[in-house]
């Protein structure tokens, strides 16, 4: 279970991150008041802890939660492109997310 909350933790994590870094392109207010919208690095950062803390309590080392971690983050940014902004998933992108599965596939069943 320490594995799958700590996945689920970085999904969250990584979306609150894209909207706090990328919400200037879509909403007038994290473009006015980047200050505020600073203090949503608090949060993500608590989140990150406590994934990472899962993570490596799950595997007892730090590399696979780091390849973990950087491919969810590719996969949600691909998405969250996709949803909000309306971008496409090209074939580059596709083939991007299809290797962030594999990483993270090869770091979890890989022993």
């Amino acid at each position: 279970m320490k594995l799958i909350y700590g996945m689920l933790i970085i999904v969250l994590a990584q979306v609150v991150s894209y909207v706090q870094l990328q919400g200037q392109g879509k909403w007038q207010f994290f473009k006015d008041y980047p200050l505020i919208i600073m203090f949503l690095g608090l949060p993500i950062g608590y989140l990150l802890i406590n994934s990472t803390m899962l993570i490596n309590g799950y595997f007892g080392t730090t590399w696979q939660g780091r390849l973990i971690g950087q491919g969810i983050g590719v996969i949600v940014f691909s998405l969250m492109s996709y949803f909000l902004f309306k971008e496409n998933l090209t074939i580059k992108t596709c083939i991007c997310i299809a290797l962030s599965v594999i990483v993270i596939l090869i770091n979890i069943y890989w022993k």
